[in-house]
C-alpha cells in the first residue's frame, strides 16, 4: 500500500541469499572466507586517520557543512586531477563533493533524467546502477560487455534511432576488472556528443592498478557533456567514511548541486579534511595498497586456473572475474559453495544477464587465504557435473 512505483522497481538483491548461506556455513562450524563484498580490508594511510582525529577535537567541524566550507576538498580534488590525469578543472564550478559515489550517481540521475528516459547501462554492471535508474524512473537499456571485446561496449551496435539520455561506463570495471585506454574514452565521448548523450564515468578504482598500467580519466576527452565520479573508498581504503566527488561539465554539476541541496548536506567537515589530505598524498603512498592487491591477484588467478576456470589476469581493480566451465546457475553455485565450504563469492547473475556463467572474487583477503579458498572450491560440483578430486 505504501510502496511507491519507484521503490517497487528497484531490483531485489541475491546478496541476501548469500548472507543467509554464510550464516548456515557458520552454524555448521565452518570458517567463512568472505570474498563476496568489494570492501577494502586495508587501513587508510596513517596521516589520513590522524587528520580525522584532530578534526574531531575541533568544534569548528561540528556545524552543518555548507558549499563554501567544501572549498578545501574541491581544490584538493582539482589538484589531484591535474597531477594524475593532466586535466584542468575549475574547483568552484566543476567539482562537487559527494557522500560516496553511489549516492552521487543516484542523485545525478535524478538531476539529469526525466521519468521514462533511457539510460545505457553495461551488462554486467555494479548492481546499484540498476537501483539508481529505477529510483530516477528511467529505463535501463543493457549494453552487453562481451569477453571477446575485452568487456568493452560496442557503441556502434546501439540502434541509430535510439536517443538515450545517459551512457554509464566504469573502467577499471566492476565486476569484470576490464580496463579501457584513453582512446576508448575519446571515441565514447565523441559518440555521446554526436547524439546529445551525457557520458557518466564511474571511476572508483582509479589508483588500484597493477604493474605499469595506469587508468586514464574520461575527462581527458574533455569536460563538455562528461561527468566522472570519484570515490576514496577503494583507492584510499576509506569506504566507511562515505566521501567522494563528481567532476566535469559545469552545467551538470550545477544541476546535481540543486538536487543534493534538497536532500542532504555535504560530508562531515572532519571527513572532508581527511579526504583532502588523502588526495594530496604522494602517489607512492597509494601504490602500497595497489601492490597488496596485485600480490593477491597473483595468488588467486593461478589457483583458479588450476581448477580449470577461465580467468584473465586483471590489470586493475580489486576483483577477479572467473568463468566456471559448464556453469548455468551461478546463484545456486555460489550459495552451495558458501554452505559447503564457507567460501562466499558473488554470483555473476547478480550483475546482469551477461554475468551468468561467471563468479566474482573480491581480493579482500591475504594471498594464503585466497589460495585456501581456491582449494576449498575444488570440491564444489557444478550442477550436473562431479567435482574434480584434488
Amino acid at each position: 500500500m505504501w510502496v511507491s512505483r519507484r521503490a517497487a522497481a528497484v531490483p531485489g538483491s541475491v546478496f541476501s541469499l548469500m548472507d543467509a548461506a554464510k550464516s548456515r556455513a557458520r552454524a555448521r562450524g565452518l570458517e567463512v572466507i568472505d570474498l563476496s563484498i568489494g570492501s577494502s580490508d586495508l587501513n587508510p594511510p596513517d596521516a589520513v586517520l590522524e587528520a580525522l582525529r584532530d578534526a574531531t577535537r575541533d568544534p569548528g567541524t561540528y556545524r552543518y557543512p555548507l558549499f563554501s566550507h567544501t572549498a578545501p576538498l574541491r581544490e584538493a580534488a582539482a589538484a589531484y586531477l591535474g597531477r594524475r590525469f593532466g586535466v584542468t578543472v575549475d574547483a568552484a564550478s566543476e567539482v562537487l563533493p559527494l557522500i560516496g559515489a553511489q549516492e552521487g550517481l543516484a542523485h545525478l540521475l535524478l538531476a539529469v533524467t526525466d521519468p521514462g528516459d533511457a539510460v545505457l547501462l553495461p551488462d554486467p554492471c555494479y548492481p546499484p546502477y540498476l537501483g539508481a535508474v529505477a529510483v530516477a524512473g528511467a529505463q535501463a537499456v543493457p549494453l552487453p560487455l562481451l569477453p571477446e571485446r575485452g568487456f568493452l561496449p560496442d557503441l556502434d551496435a546501439v540502434p541509430e534511432g535510439m536517443r538515450p539520455r545517459v551512457l554509464l561506463l566504469n573502467y577499471p570495471n566492476n565486476p569484470t576488472s576490464a580496463v579501457a585506454d584513453v582512446a576508448f574514452f575519446h571515441r565514447a565521448a565523441a559518440w555521446c556528443r554526436a547524439r546529445g548523450v551525457l557520458l557518466v564515468h564511474d571511476h572508483p578504482y582509479a589508483e588500484l592498478t597493477f604493474g605499469e598500467y595506469r587508468a586514464p580519466s574520461a575527462l581527458e576527452a574533455g569536460l563538455d557533456g562528461v561527468i566522472e565520479l570519484h570515490s576514496l573508498s577503494k583507492t584510499h581504503h576509506m569506504g566507511g567514511f562515505r566521501v567522494g566527488f563528481a567532476v566535469g561539465d559545469a552545467g551538470v554539476i550545477a544541476a546535481l548541486a540543486r538536487v543534493k541541496g534538497a536532500v542532504d548536506f555535504h560530508p562531515y567537515l572532519g571527513i572532508q579534511r581527511a579526504a583532502a589530505l588523502a588526495l594530496g598524498l604522494p602517489d607512492a603512498v597509494g601504490r602500497v595498497g595497489a601492490a597488496a592487491f596485485e600480490a593477491r591477484r597473483d595468488a588467486l588467478v593461478p589457483a583458479l586456473r588450476e581448477l580449470g576456470w577461465e580467468v584473465q589476469t586483471p590489470q586493475a581493480s580489486m576483483y577477479a572475474w572467473a568463468r566456471v566451465p559448464g556453469l548455468t546457475d551461478s546463484v545456486a553455485f555460489a550459495v552451495r559453495a558458501a554452505e559447503e565450504t564457507g567460501v562466499a563469492v558473488s554470483p555473476g547473475r547478480a550483475f546482469g544477464e551477461r554475468g551468468e556463467g561467471f563468479v566474482r572474487f573480491a581480493l579482500v583477503q591475504p594471498p594464503e587465504v585466497l589460495r585456501e579458498a581456491a582449494r576449498r572450491l575444488a570440491g564444489v560440483a557444478v550442477a550436473g557435473r562431479e567435482a574434480q578430486p584434488r
